[in-house]
């Protein structure tokens, strides 16, 4: 099994298996993860779970507590509430503290991290599956590790699901006066400095495309 989450995991490859890709998206220049210089500015706010995910890390976390918190991670009894009403869940947030945060950290942003950031912005879920050889996302949610992938939805005007990469004209969370969430991150957002993002991304293709028996990755670099 690739991941914990077989329920969610199924949704996300029927989607894959459906979906164009934005070849031009991939093509673009991103940085790697660099957790010194980004100091995991895309975890400041949690993240969303689907039911699944929401039960599984409660489990390893009413089973695990002790061990998550020996790498330094701040839990409270209640490390996932509900959102958006009661209609969603997410994972908790703490205040930040300033060597947190990146020297860049978007201004928009709450001052925020989600409670399984260790204080260098760790993922200590991560850190669990990798020291219990289960895999390095195993029991990590998968909008978690896909960041900066989306999947945009079909619509109308788009027949196909789109595999994408969020940029700061298509970013989803854009509204008045809050310029969006994941083309504002580092590794959301475009850098001349680095390579083409299908190479900085082989690890979350290569991922994707077991998870949906699609081989992403050799379809963008044919394309390409």
């Amino acid at each position: 099994m690739i991941t914990a989450y077989p329920l969610t995991a199924e949704n996300v490859r029927e989607q894959v298996r459906a979906a164009e890709i934005d070849i031009e998206a991939f093509r673009k220049p991103i940085r790697a993860c660099e957790i010194s210089r980004c100091r995991a500015t895309c975890c400041h706010d949690g993240v969303y779970l689907t039911e699944e995910e929401k039960n599984g890390v409660e489990d390893l976390v009413a089973t695990h507590r002790p061990e998550l918190e020996s790498y330094g991670l701040t839990l409270p009894p209640e490390p996932i509430i509900s959102a958006r009403d009661g209609q969603a869940w997410k994972t908790a947030t703490r205040p930040a503290q300033v060597e947190e945060l990146a020297s860049d950290y978007p201004q928009h942003f709450p001052k925020t991290r989600c409670v399984f950031l260790d204080p260098k912005g760790y993922c200590g879920i991560q850190r669990w599956s990798m020291e219990q050889q289960r895999g390095d996302w195993f029991d990590k949610p998968l909008t978690c590790w896909i960041h900066p992938l989306i999947l945009l939805p079909r619509t109308l005007q788009r027949p196909r699901p789109l595999l994408t990469l969020v940029t700061p004209d298509n970013d989803p969370q854009k509204a008045e006066n809050y310029p969006g969430f994941a083309s504002c991150t580092h590794c959301g957002r475009p850098d001349q400095d680095g390579l083409p993002a299908h190479q900085v991304l082989t690890q979350e293709l290569q991922t994707l495309s077991l998870l949906s028996g699609r081989d992403l990755l050799s379809e963008i670099i044919v394309i390409s």
